[in-house]
């Protein structure tokens, strides 16, 4: 038995006419009596009584009507919801993201295929990189953004977006604050708020520092590029962040400060498990990604 023998049943049941659903149904009413003939074989059962002028349904064909309008329902029901995903019009993509990244980079592209794909739900989950690339490993994300690029091709595909420099973040008040470019051995004496651990640009930075001569005097250390701002604000020390982000900074008590030559740069790309497959609202996703300006 399948479902289309239950479609045809179901059909012939409603119109007691051989005819009138062969018609409906868009087959012939040979092939459709011969469909009902062997449903009926299989079940071991007349599920119709065929009078001289008349079709009726019998005892073990009503009870067997009740299930198979249930089945039928059913099975429209998938097939609708799965063409309403494969033409993008709900699902969902899960994506992690660096907390230090946030909106600053994304929020545009999000803002952008949610108008395109208005019932499609992004779910961002704000993690290190490290717990991003496991997370796209194990199934639990689609998509990763992360900012160590390249990462093991055997298990992830990938793709560059965007290769940012970072600047100095320094309060008004510092002596290197009226400087409009700087040399990284300048800010050797000064207290750093560096990255967690689990940041890769905590250990760019280190191994810059390292390979101009000194280690960074690192007085806090954050995930979050809102509190490592407050904190530079507060005149506890200096912090290296994305040109993007330090030309949306709004605070007339803090100055971005370029380098004279790019040290340490933010290389983000994304990141999606390989051979998996992919949902539709995924792949749309991925699509627009690389064709945004970020």
């Amino acid at each position: 038995m399948d479902i289309r023998q239950v479609q045809y049943f179901a059909e012939v049941a409603k119109q007691l006419n051989f005819t009138k659903a062969a018609s409906n149904l868009y087959i012939s009413q040979p092939s459709l009596s011969k469909a009902i003939k062997n449903l009926e074989n299989e079940l071991g059962t007349p599920l119709f009584y065929r009078g001289a002028k008349q079709l009726n349904l019998t005892d073990t064909g009503r009870a067997f009507l009740v299930n198979a309008k249930n089945v039928v329902e059913a099975f429209e029901n998938l097939t609708s919801e799965l063409n309403d995903v494969m033409d993008l019009k709900k699902g969902e993509v899960k994506i992690g993201i660096p907390p230090i990244i946030g909106a600053a980079f994304f929020s545009k592209l999000i803002s952008t295929y949610k108008e395109v794909y208005p019932s499609i739900d992004i779910l961002l989950n704000e993690v290190g990189s490290n717990k991003i690339k496991h997370g796209v490993s194990e199934g639990e994300l689609d998509i990763g953004l992360i900012c160590n690029l390249p990462v093991l091709k055997e298990n992830f595909e990938t793709m560059k977006l965007l290769n940012d420099p970072l600047m100095l973040v320094v309060h008004k008040d510092n002596p290197l604050a009226t400087r409009k470019t700087i040399n990284f051995s300048q800010i050797e004496k000064e207290p750093f708020i560096l990255y967690q651990h689990d940041f890769s640009l905590h250990d760019k930075i280190i191994e810059a520092c390292e390979n101009h001569g000194f280690y960074p005097n690192v007085v806090c250390k954050s995930s979050q590029k809102d509190f490592m701002i407050e904190m530079v604000e507060a005149k506890l020390g200096v912090a290296l962040l994305p040109s993007k982000i330090c030309g949306k900074m709004n605070n007339d008590k803090i100055k971005s400060i370029p380098f004279n030559r790019s040290v340490v740069n933010l290389e983000l790309g994304m990141i999606w498990k390989k051979d998996k497959y992919l949902p539709y609202a995924v792949r749309e996703f991925i699509s627009m990604s690389e064709s945004f300006p970020i």
